[in-house]
């Protein structure tokens, strides 16, 4: 059998090349830094205001905001990808992580109030098992309010109680945590 050795494909070898990342990794990671240059586009104002971001970044971003034709917009964000390969991107990563943390947090809250609030309508047992989870909760305005909703739900007003149940869990439960 006859072999022949290549220096570039041995890394043990002295004359070994590394070419570094494949072009596919190259790609992968392009793709990566354009979605979250279109994550940027899309931040509220007060949150793109917050990150570390350079001027000349932060000025593409807020063209992109403005753009309405989509090839325009289209290019802007190939635009901004190009922009963010030439920056360190870990500090804008790392923040918009932090943001998508605090978002998965706020909405599993506000599951857990809406369970809350579903339960206490519609069952029985739920204030008593409620209040011994949450000792700080006003159980009289709980009963009244558990009261009001019910009878809205079965005449088929407007569930203006349920609303007031909703405020007064989450009051309960911010005062918990």
């Amino acid at each position: 059998m006859n072999e022949t050795h290549d220096p570039q494909q041995d890394p043990n070898d002295d004359d070994y090349i590394d070419e570094g990342p494949s072009k596919s990794l190259r790609k992968r990671q392009s793709h990566e830094l354009q979605d979250l240059g279109e994550e940027l586009v899309g931040l509220p104002q007060t949150e793109l205001d917050d990150l570390p971001l350079p001027e000349v970044l932060r000025d593409a971003v807020m063209l992109a905001r403005r753009i309405t034709a989509h090839g325009g917009l289209y290019r802007q964000k190939q635009f901004i990808g190009k922009l963010m390969r030439k920056i360190d991107a870990e500090p804008i990563r790392i923040a918009l992580d932090a943001r998508r943390e605090r978002d998965k947090t706020a909405a599993r809250q506000f599951h857990m109030i809406e369970r809350w609030r579903s339960r206490l309508i519609e069952e029985s047992n739920a204030l008593s098992e409620f209040t011994q989870s949450f000792p700080s909760a006003d159980a009289a305005l709980l009963t009244r309010l558990i009261a009001q909703a019910q009878h809205e739900r079965d005449n088929q007003r407007p569930p203006k109680a349920a609303r007031e149940i909703f405020s007064a869990v989450e009051k309960v439960l911010k005062r918990e945590a």
